[in-house]
C-alpha cells in the first residue's frame, strides 16, 4: 500500500501537471490541440520517476496522436516548469502514458445500452 506522503506527492504534481500542459506549453507549442486531461500520477518511492496517465481528447485521431507525441516530447520542459513551483527536493523524470480508462468506459456504455436495446 502506498503511503500517503507519495499520495500527496501525486496529487500535487497531478495539479501542477495539469496547469503547466494549459498555461506554458500550450503557449510554446501551438500544434497542441484538444482537451487534455492528466487522469492519474504515479510516482515512484524514491520520487526519481514519475508515470503521467493523460486523457486526450481531440476532434481527429491524428490531432489526438500530435497532441501525445508533443506532450511526450516536452516531458523536459514540463519537469522544468514544475521545479519552479515545487517543494520537494528534486522533481521526478516525467513519463508521460494515454489513458484508456475513457475510451474502454464509453464502449462499455455502448455496450450496455445495446443490450438494453435488444432486450426491450
Amino acid at each position: 500500500m502506498k503511503g500517503t506522503r507519495i499520495q500527496r506527492v501525486n496529487s500535487e504534481l497531478q495539479r501542477e501537471i495539469s496547469a503547466a500542459i494549459a498555461g506554458a506549453l500550450r503557449n510554446k507549442e501551438p500544434l497542441l490541440k484538444g482537451i487534455i486531461s492528466v487522469t492519474e500520477v504515479d510516482t515512484a518511492p524514491d520520487l526519481k520517476t514519475a508515470k503521467v496517465y493523460v486523457s486526450v481528447l481531440a476532434p481527429t485521431q491524428e490531432e489526438q496522436k500530435t497532441s501525445l507525441r508533443i506532450l511526450r516530447e516536452n516531458a523536459g520542459f514540463v519537469r522544468n516548469e514544475l521545479a519552479g513551483v515545487m517543494r520537494t527536493r528534486t522533481v521526478p523524470r516525467l513519463t508521460f502514458e494515454e489513458d484508456g480508462s475513457m475510451e474502454y468506459g464509453s464502449r462499455m456504455d455502448a455496450l450496455l445500452s445495446a443490450l438494453k436495446k435488444d432486450e426491450s
